[in-house]
């Protein structure tokens, strides 16, 4: 686990402000985006129906399988065996991407479901 540092202001994203040497004590990433590591996985999401939610093609999702999943949340899920990225809406029984350009997915009885886990923040890299 590395530490970073954590700088006490926030960085303006409109005009720049006088800079703030103050800095806060180190920030762990994994301390701050996992809170169950024997129950946490990382994942990397493919493709575009996800965007309206912020997640974006070659993002790292952070996937908490310890978390009940509840209408709404954005979860990994094997679909008979398919992997996919998508809202989960338990009441009308299907999964729901966050993109217009896509249908929801309908839950049929019989199908095989298994939700891996839900996911709890993504990373975006801005550079490769």
């Amino acid at each position: 686990m590395k530490l970073s540092p954590l700088y006490g202001s926030g960085v303006s994203c409109g005009f720049p402000s006088p800079a703030d040497d103050h800095q806060e004590p180190p920030l762990s990433l994994d301390e701050h985006l996992i809170t169950n590591s024997a129950a946490t996985f990382l994942a990397r999401a493919n493709g575009d129906s996800m965007q309206e939610v912020g997640i974006f093609d070659r993002d790292v999702l952070i996937v908490d399988r310890s978390l009940t999943p509840v209408s709404g949340d954005v979860v990994v899920v094997a679909l008979d065996g398919q992997l996919t990225c998508k809202i989960l809406d338990l009441k009308r029984g299907r999964l729901l991407s966050a993109n217009g350009r896509y249908r929801p997915i309908p839950i049929w009885e019989g199908q095989e479901l298994l939700v891996e886990g839900v996911v709890k923040a993504s990373v975006r890299y801005h550079r490769g």
